[in-house]
């Protein structure tokens, strides 16, 4: 799932010497034991809200199937990509009238198999023993590029059509914002890895943490009113829905309600990004 610490193989697996049945002969139940371990579903900042609340309980069985059908985990990584960046094509789409609505409902469908997808590549990676250090680049890779893709097909859709001008600007504005968030978060085990330190700094939470009192208390609140979450791909392609409605159900000529969304997404990406560089500069994670 989605993270803002990388990684999708990061949950211990069952002992590996127990035997599990061949892929063509494993039942949900299966799926369910090898490929959603103990805690799956607890790892901070890694499991999304959708997959605790809903997704994890429908991926076995697309993950049984994916078993059948033969797909290997880096497979359904690049179908996961695949599905993201046309969410992102579907929503820039220029249409007028309901078909606004229909554009947006198509992207918001696309990104729940993205979600769905992303859940199933690692339960099947898992069920093989195929976990690899490929899977997890090539997963954050599809998260950068479905993200940036959105945002960018919003900016589209704000400006009413395939031609340039100040919302496509922005929605380019709010793509890197958004990117850079994920570089941030990623180069931060880069830099501990080229220094000879482990992924993950001692001390656990207390270590995200900032050490001013100052910035811990906004951090805080900001986790508090979350946000941030407006530029994730499942928040953001709900969002896009929800304008379509307000811009349909007003019959408004230009697409107003899709504008003030891309306004403040493209804020929220720049604030976040200052504030987020300071918080892990501020914090013990480069310690």
């Amino acid at each position: 799932m989605e993270a803002e610490s990388p990684g999708r193989d990061h949950p211990p697996e069952p002992a590996g010497d127990e035997q599990r049945p061949h892929r063509k002969g494993a039942s949900v139940a299966d799926v369910r034991r090898y490929g959603q371990p103990p805690g799956l579903k607890d790892r901070r900042n890694e499991e999304h809200w959708a997959g605790r609340l809903y997704m994890r309980d429908l991926s076995p069985y697309f993950a049984w199937a994916a078993l059948r059908l033969g797909f290997s985990p880096n497979q359904l990584t690049y179908l996961m990509m695949a599905s993201g960046v046309l969410a992102g094509v579907v929503v820039s789409l220029p249409v007028s009238g309901t078909g606004a609505l229909w554009t947006a409902l198509g992207g918001a469908a696309l990104i729940q198999v993205y979600l769905l997808l992303d859940c199933v590549d690692g339960e099947v990676a898992r069920y093989l023993r195929r976990t690899s250090v490929a899977g997890v680049f090539l997963d954050r890779i599809g998260h950068y590029l479905s993200e940036v893709a959105l945002l960018i097909g919003l900016g589209f859709a704000a400006q009413g059509g395939w031609e340039s001008g100040g919302w496509v600007e922005l929605g380019l504005l709010a793509a890197l914002g958004a990117a850079l968030i994920k570089a941030e978060t990623d180069n931060v085990v880069v830099a501990r890895a080229k220094s000879g330190l482990p992924a993950d700094p001692a001390g656990g939470d207390r270590a995200l943490r900032p050490r001013s009192s100052g910035i811990a208390l906004a951090r805080q609140a900001a986790s508090m009113l979350r946000f941030h979450r407006i530029i994730g791909a499942v928040e953001l392609s709900l969002l896009i829905l929800a304008a379509a409605v307000v811009d349909t159900v007003f019959g408004n000529d230009t697409p107003a309600a899709m504008r003030v969304l891309m306004a403040a997404v493209a804020a929220v990406a720049v604030v976040q990004t200052v504030l987020h560089l300071v918080s892990i500069l501020a914090s013990r994670r480069l310690k």
